[in-house]
């Protein structure tokens, strides 16, 4: 009865009554709407996989409205409900300029008996091995067809798609702006020297590292600011080794403007942000 119980609370976020999967769907918009006129600009999405099958509006319903009465519904009815609902988000995203994420391959909860003592969520999550190209293909195609593909950042938790990921967002770029799509820096699992190193060098064999957005974190502590450090010195580190393999040139002014680029004025304009504004894990932004 969980679900019941969050579209219980939807309803009182929402003040709507929802009974039905096309109310469901005006109550997400209208927070979505609030969150927007509150100066909100990103969504993000965790997920093993991505969902893309194919749908009928009518079964969409009818799974709703079994989910919402607490009934059960077959594992294909699932998947498809599950591809609507996200390809719907995606578009309101899309509607409003926001950009959205999606951090995939996330393997949750595998210790039973701890969940059981602790809860959901407390440390028995791992790295999964699910399927990645064909579904995250058909996602970003559906929405690319009727130009309603948002900007979008791509995060991996199994090191085996980083060329896999690094090669999908070359296939949506359409030139109305730079890096449209991204491939978001290594995480989690992979947040250390060598997946960094390692999401870092399949974006620039197989993508454009000029263009990349940089560090994340998604601690809002303010001691997380000292994992951009980290990122920077680790990227000076790649750009020397580089340099003094004679990859790249020892151009100094060349080689300034691409790591102040990588490690602020990317991830300034693609964002939007503007100077004195607070950044994630309280960072502020300054020129």
């Amino acid at each position: 009865m969980a679900f019941a119980a969050w579209i219980e609370r939807l309803e009182a976020a929402s003040g709507a009554a929802i009974a039905t999967f096309d109310q469901f769907l005006a109550a997400l918009d209208e927070r979505h709407a609030a969150f927007h006129a509150a100066g909100c600009r990103a969504s993000d999405h965790g997920l093993e996989q991505m969902h893309a099958e194919p749908w009928a509006d009518a079964e969409v319903k009818e799974t709703f409205a079994r989910a919402r009465s607490g009934r059960l519904a077959d594992p294909g009815a699932i998947a498809r409900y599950t591809s609507a609902l996200l390809h719907r988000l995606a578009v309101m995203d899309h509607a409003r300029g926001w950009m959205q994420q999606y951090h995939l391959g996330a393997l949750r909860d595998t210790n039973t008996r701890q969940r059981r003592l602790l809860g959901a969520d407390r440390g028995f999550d791992s790295i999964g091995d699910f399927e990645m190209a064909r579904p995250l293909a058909r996602f970003l195609d559906r929405l690319a067809q009727t130009d309603q593909l948002a900007r979008t950042v791509l995060f991996n938790l199994n090191r085996r798609d980083n060329e896999l990921v690094a090669a999908m967002i070359g296939n949506f770029q359409d030139g109305s702006m730079a890096g449209k799509l991204q491939y978001g820096p290594a995480w989690w699992f992979l947040d250390q020297k060598d997946g960094m190193e390692s999401q870092i060098r399949a974006l620039s064999n197989l993508g454009l590292f000029s263009r990349f957005l940089g560090m994340v974190t998604d601690s809002r502590s303010f001691l997380s600011c000292s994992r951009h450090d980290y990122f920077r010195r680790l990227v000076c580190n790649l750009l020397g080794e580089d340099v003094h393999a004679g990859l790249v040139p020892d151009d100094r002014p060349l080689l300034d403007r691409l790591l102040r680029d990588v490690c602020f004025t990317n991830a300034r304009d693609w964002l939007g942000l503007e100077p004195g504004r607070l950044g994630r894990a309280g960072c502020v932004i300054r020129r």
